[in-house]
C-alpha cells in the first residue's frame, strides 16, 4: 500500500514510517519544513508538503494514496483548544478526500478523553466535554460518508528514545523544584505503551482497515502515578512527595489536570481483533535507563507546554 502520513516525523509518526517501510508499504509522509522533508527522505519515505491547518495539501496527499493514518497534532497546550479545532478540520479534509472508495483512514485520539475512575475498553465513550474529544466526533462524521475510518487511543505515555512528552516533562518539573510529586496518594492510574509497539499497532489497523473500529494502543493498563513519581525521584535522588488536590495546581501548573488523570485501560479487544502484541520494555524500566532521564532533562524547553508539532 501507500500510505499517506501526518506527523510522519514526529515521535511515533516517524517510527511508524519505519515500521510501515519495514512491512514493505510505501509511505508518503507531511512535512511542513525543509528539516522534516530531510528527515523522511534520509528515511526513504516520500514528502508531499504541507501542514495540519493546510487542508488543500491534506486532500492532496489522501488523494494520491491507498490509505491514510492521522498521527499528526499540534502539541500546545497554551492553544489546546484551537488546535482541537485544527485537528477536526484536518481529519474532515482527509476523510472528503476518501469519500466513496474502501480507503482507509485511520484517526489517533486518547486514553485520557475517557471517563477516570473505571476501566476503560474499547467500546467506552470518550467524556464529549474534553476538547480532544474533537477528533473522534469527526472521525465519527467522515464515517457517516461512507469512510472506512477506525480510531487509535493512545496512552498519556509513549515512551521509548526520543520521547518529549509528559514524563520527560515531570522530570524537568522535578529537577526544577526539587521533588518528584503525586497528588494525595497517588493511586490514580496511568497506561503505557512502548513507541515501537504504537507504531507496530497503526500498522496492523491500516492493514485490517476495520471500519468503524476502536483500538487501544495500551501496553500497560494502569500504573500508579506515585511509582512514576518513586522511581523519577529515585534516579534523580530526589524525595517523591504528596501534594494535596488543593495545592496541586500551584506545584504542577499546566500539567495538573495530567498528573491527576485516572483512567486505566484495556485492550484485549485490540489484542484478539489484531494480534497486536506489544513487546517493549514498560514504562517504569524505561525510566530506569541513564539515557532516559538525561535525554528527558536536555528536553526542558519543552516542558511549559509541549510546544512541538508532529
Amino acid at each position: 500500500m501507500r500510505i499517506f502520513i501526518t506527523g510522519a516525523t514526529g515521535f511515533i509518526g516517524s517510527a511508524v514510517v519505519q515500521d510501515l517501510m519495514a512491512a514493505g508499504h510505501q509511505v508518503l509522509g507531511l512535512a511542513r519544513s525543509d528539516a522534516a522533508a530531510e528527515a523522511l527522505t534520509t528515511a526513504g519515505a516520500s514528502v508531499h508538503r504541507g501542514s495540519l491547518d493546510d487542508l488543500d495539501s491534506l486532500r492532496a496527499g489522501a488523494a494520491a494514496s491507498d490509505g491514510v493514518i492521522h498521527a499528526g497534532f499540534i502539541h500546545d497546550f497554551s492553544r489546546f483548544v484551537e488546535n482541537c479545532a485544527i485537528d477536526r478540520r484536518a481529519i474532515t479534509a482527509l476523510g472528503s478526500a476518501l469519500a466513496g472508495s474502501a480507503r482507509p483512514l485511520v484517526v489517533t485520539s486518547g486514553i485520557g478523553l475517557l471517563p477516570q475512575g473505571r476501566m476503560a475498553t474499547e467500546d467506552t465513550e470518550p467524556d464529549r466535554h474534553i476538547p480532544r474529544v474533537a477528533s473522534e466526533e469527526a472521525a465519527g462524521a467522515v464515517a457517516e460518508r461512507g469512510v472506512c475510518v477506525s480510531i487509535v487511543r493512545l496512552p498519556p505515555s509513549v515512551h521509548g528514545d526520543g520521547d518529549h512528552g509528559f514524563v520527560p516533562s515531570l522530570i524537568a518539573l522535578a529537577r526544577d523544584t526539587g521533588v518528584s510529586a503525586y497528588i494525595e496518594d497517588g493511586a490514580n492510574q496511568w497506561t503505557a505503551v512502548h513507541r515501537l509497539d504504537a507504531a507496530r499497532l497503526f500498522r496492523l489497523a491500516i492493514e485490517r482497515a476495520e471500519a468503524g473500529a476502536r483500538y487501544h494502543g495500551v501496553a500497560e493498563g494502569g500504573i500508579p502515578f506515585r511509582a512514576i513519581a518513586e522511581t523519577i525521584g529515585r534516579r534523580l535522588r530526589l524525595p517523591a512527595v504528596s501534594r494535596t488536590k488543593e495545592q496541586a495546581a500551584a506545584h504542577f501548573g499546566w500539567f495538573a489536570p495530567f498528573a491527576a488523570l485516572d483512567v486505566p485501560a484495556s485492550s484485549a479487544r485490540t489484542r484478539d481483533a489484531l494480534g497486536w502484541r506489544p513487546t517493549g520494555i514498560g514504562l517504569l524500566e524505561d525510566l530506569e535507563r541513564p539515557s532516559y532521564v538525561e535525554t528527558a532533562t536536555s528536553r526542558h524547553a519543552l516542558a511549559p507546554g509541549l510546544v512541538h508539532h508532529s
